[in-house]
């Protein structure tokens, strides 16, 4: 299937991202580094994609920019209807909390806080009712497999189920979209696949998620695969099996 196909059969309708032309650009010493150049894309509500691509690529610089945390320097991004380059910063600091979850390598989770207090964190942000907030936080915990955890402090966690719990705040304000920055990178294989199979479970539960990885068996578990180089995309392909097992039409 060519770039153009894999493109149409994700833009049905009902997109959570629109990129347009997009450019980023950095002034570095006296030249100009475009870190994107000239990036169309569009996401439909519910995709699964991972982003790839060999360092310098622009992977990253696309994740900050679906992640609302910067702005194009020309061209259009649309997340949620709204136009991300006129946005206030405090509109953008309102966007990422009330539709966005991060998963990152590092976890980045806090030590001194249990992994029930980290979970609580975007809630406690959102200035969410105590008791409504330990509520979601417990329920949420749960559902990745964390309930019996709830008391312990992340240096008391395997690798694995620190993942969990960064995945657990990541769904704590039910995100419109989960980004996930080489989820399984420091984790082991068989830990990995465990994350990914919980990804992949989210997916189907109706999810919208991106994921740069470098991994092309971690790459598989998504619907759509979009390879970067030089600051543009280089291909777009399509699993024809997501991970789920359902075929993709």
């Amino acid at each position: 299937m060519s770039s153009d196909q894999a493109q149409a059969s994700a833009s049905k309708s009902n997109h959570v991202i629109e990129l347009s032309d997009v450019w980023k650009t950095y002034r570095m010493g006296d030249q100009d580094v475009h870190a994107l150049a000239g990036v169309d894309l569009k996401i439909e509500r519910g995709n699964f994609w991972a982003i790839s691509g060999p360092s310098g690529s622009g992977k990253s610089t696309m994740l900050n920019l679906l992640g609302c945390l910067d702005r194009p320097t020309s061209g259009k991004y649309t997340f949620e209807n709204h136009d991300i380059a006129s946005t206030s910063d405090d509109q953008l600091s309102d966007l990422r909390l009330k539709h966005l979850g991060f998963v990152f390598q590092n976890f980045h989770l806090i030590p001194q806080l249990t992994v029930q207090e980290n979970i609580e964190l975007p809630l406690f942000y959102q200035g969410v009712d105590a008791d409504e907030t330990a509520r979601r936080a417990r329920a949420i915990a749960e559902r990745v497999g964390l309930s019996d955890r709830l008391r312990h402090r992340p240096t008391e966690l395997s690798g694995g189920q620190q993942q969990r719990v960064a995945i657990a705040r990541a769904l704590t304000n039910n995100p419109s979209v989960i980004l996930a920055d080489e989820p399984t990178g420091n984790l082991d294989t068989a830990t990995g696949k465990s994350i990914m199979a919980l990804l992949a479970e989210l997916h189907e539960q109706g999810k919208t998620i991106l994921m740069v990885t470098h991994e092309p068996d971690i790459a598989a578990y998504a619907q759509f695969q979009l390879h970067m180089r030089d600051g543009k995309i280089e291909s777009i392909a399509t699993n024809p099996v997501h991970a789920g097992g359902g075929v993709i039409s």
